[in-house]
C-alpha cells in the first residue's frame, strides 16, 4: 500500500525550511557588510598613509602573478598520463605475460586491430587430433591464443581413440606456419594438418552443408563438386558397376577412402591420401549421395539464345544422357578429321565415349542447337582432381563461326565456379582452331607435348608458394 506523508509533518518540514533559509540569508548579509567595512578601512589607510598609491600597485601586481602561476600549473598537471607500468608488466597490463608486446590501445581492441599492428593476417585451416580428456581442447586454444591467433570456427570429429579438432583460424602474418604447427604439437596435438583458407571458409558448417545440398538438388552434376567442397582436396571417381558385385548400400569407410553407391549405378570413390577421413565426414558424404539418389536424373533447363555475327541464332543449354541419340547423329555428320582431332584415336571409338561424356558424374556438358533444334556442337568440362579438362566438338558445317570460342569461355566460367585451379585441353598441334580459342581466353597458358599430343593448360588462379603442396597433383594427364 502506498503511504502518503502526514499533513502535520509536512507543515513542520516547511516551517523548518523557512527558518533555515532566513538564517542563511542573514549570515550572508552580515558577511557582505563586514567585507565592505574592511575594504573601506584598508583603502583609507593606504590612500592617506605614506606611499599608499605605490602599495596598491604592488598588491595588484602580486595578485596577477599568483593567478597566472596557478593557471599555468593547472594546465600542465591537470591531465597528466598515468604512471608507467611496474617492472614485469607488459603493455597488455597482465603481469608475467611473455607474449608479443602490443601497444596499449591495440591490446584491448578486436582481433582485426591487433592484426593490423602485427602487419596483416592470414586465414588457415588447422586440423589436429587430441586425446579425448578434459582440458585437452583448452590447452590447444591457450597455445594459439599466446600467439595472438583468432579462432573463427571449430568443429569436432569424435574418434574411438581421441577427437579430431578442425579450426578456421586467423593468424598474424608475422607468425610463420611452422610456429603454429610446433605450438599445436607442444599442446598435445598430433597428425596436424595446416593449409591456406579463403573467405568462402568463413561460412559456418550447417550453412555450407545446406548450400551444397541445395546445389546438388538442382543439378546432378553438382554432386562431385559438392563432395569436393565438403571434404576438401580429394580425388573423386565414378566406377562402373561390375558384374556380380553390388556395393553395400551403406557404403564403406577406410582411413583414406570412401566408397558410396552411385545412384546411376556403380560406385563413387572418394580418396584423400594425405588426411584420414572421419566417421562424421563419411556420414555427411553419404547423406549427399542419398539425396542425389532420391531426386533421380536432372539437368537444369536454362537456355540462352545467342546471335552469331552472320545473323543466325543458336541456343546454348546444358546437355545430359537424354541427348545421346542427338549426339550420335552429330557424329555421323562430322568428318573423320574432326573426330580424330577431338578423340585422338580411331574414329570408331568415338561412339563409346559419348555415354561417359554426357554423364553428370564426370562433369558438365554444354550443347549448341540451331533454330530448327539440331545439335551442332558439344563442349565438355571433365573433373580431374584440382585441374579440369575442356574439350570441344563442332560440326564441320558450323566451324569458323565463333561457336567453339563461346563454348570454351562458358566452360572456363563453370570451372571457376566449381573452384578448379586450372583447365587444360588435350589436342593435336595441327588443331589451330583449338589453340586459337585457348589463346583467346586471355589467361596464362602452358604448352607441353605428351605422347605426341599437345596439352595446353590455362591457370585460373595463382598458387601460393607458401601454401602446402597439393597432394595428388598429376605431372601427366591420363585419358
Amino acid at each position: 500500500m502506498t503511504r502518503f506523508p502526514h499533513p502535520t509533518a509536512t507543515g513542520r518540514r516547511r516551517i523548518r525550511h523557512a527558518a533555515h533559509h532566513w538564517r542563511r540569508e542573514a549570515v550572508e548579509l552580515a558577511a557582505v557588510f563586514t567585507a565592505v567595512a574592511a575594504a573601506d578601512l584598508a583603502a583609507n589607510l593606504m590612500a592617506h598613509g605614506p606611499g599608499g598609491p605605490a602599495l596598491l600597485t604592488v598588491s595588484a601586481v602580486l595578485l596577477l602573478s599568483v593567478a597566472g602561476f596557478h593557471t599555468w600549473w593547472a594546465r600542465r598537471h591537470g591531465h597528466s598520463p598515468p604512471p608507467a607500468d611496474p617492472p614485469g608488466t607488459t603493455a597488455t597490463g597482465l603481469p608475467g605475460d611473455t607474449g608479443t608486446d602490443l601497444p596499449v590501445a591495440a591490446a584491448h581492441e578486436e582481433p582485426d586491430a591487433v592484426s593490423r599492428v602485427l602487419g596483416g593476417t592470414t586465414l588457415w585451416r588447422l586440423r589436429t587430433t587430441v586425446r579425448d580428456t578434459p582440458g585437452s581442447l583448452a590447452r590447444l586454444c591457450d597455445a594459439l591464443a599466446q600467439r595472438h591467433v583468432d579462432i573463427l570456427t571449430l568443429q569436432t570429429h569424435p574418434l574411438s581413440d581421441g577427437t579430431v579438432d578442425e579450426f578456421l583460424i586467423r593468424v598474424p602474418a608475422a607468425v610463420p606456419a611452422q610456429e603454429i604447427t610446433r605450438a599445436v604439437g607442444a599442446a598435445g596435438g598430433r597428425d596436424t594438418w595446416l593449409e591456406r583458407a579463403d573467405a568462402h571458409d568463413l561460412v559456418d558448417t550447417p550453412t555450407r552443408v545446406l548450400t551444397l545440398a541445395t546445389r546438388t538438388a538442382l543439378d546432378a552434376a553438382e554432386l562431385p563438386l559438392a563432395l569436393r567442397q565438403l571434404l576438401g582436396r580429394c580425388t573423386i571417381r565414378s566406377l562402373p558397376a561390375e558384374p556380380g558385385k553390388v556395393p553395400p548400400a551403406e557404403g564403406e569407410l577406410t582411413p583414406f577412402s570412401l566408397r558410396l553407391r552411385d545412384p546411376s549405378g556403380g560406385t563413387v570413390v572418394v580418396e584423400r591420401p594425405y588426411l584420414p577421413f572421419t566417421p562424421t565426414e563419411f556420414a555427411r558424404a553419404r547423406a549427399l549421395v542419398e539425396l542425389d539418389a532420391r531426386l533421380g536424373p536432372r539437368v537444369p533447363r536454362r537456355r540462352e539464345v545467342l546471335t552469331l555475327p552472320e545473323g543466325n541464332e543458336i541456343t546454348v543449354r546444358r546437355a545430359g544422357p537424354g541427348d545421346l541419340a542427338a549426339a550420335r547423329a552429330m557424329h555421323d555428320r562430322c568428318s573423320s578429321t574432326t573426330l580424330t582431332r577431338r578423340y585422338h584415336g580411331p574414329v570408331g571409338d568415338a561412339e563409346r565415349y559419348l555415354a561417359h561424356l554426357l554423364s553428370p558424374r564426370h562433369g558438365r556438358t554444354l550443347a549448341v542447337e540451331t533454330a530448327s533444334g539440331r545439335l551442332v556442337a558439344l563442349g565438355h568440362l571433365l573433373w580431374d582432381g584440382d585441374e579440369t579438362e575442356v574439350a570441344l566438338l563442332v560440326e564441320d558445317e558450323w566451324q569458323g563461326r565463333g561457336i567453339g570460342a563461346e563454348l570454351l569461355r562458358r566452360l572456363v566460367a563453370l570451372a571457376r565456379e566449381g573452384g578448379a585451379g586450372a583447365v587444360y585441353a588435350v589436342t593435336k598441334a595441327a588443331n589451330t582452331p583449338m589453340v586459337a580459342a585457348m589463346r583467346g581466353l586471355g589467361l596464362a597458358l602452358d604448352f607441353q607435348v605428351e605422347d605426341g599430343t599437345l596439352v595446353i593448360t590455362a591457370a585460373l588462379r595463382d598458387r601460393d608458394a607458401s601454401a602446402p603442396a597439393r597432394p595428388g597433383d598429376r605431372a601427366t594427364r591420363e585419358r
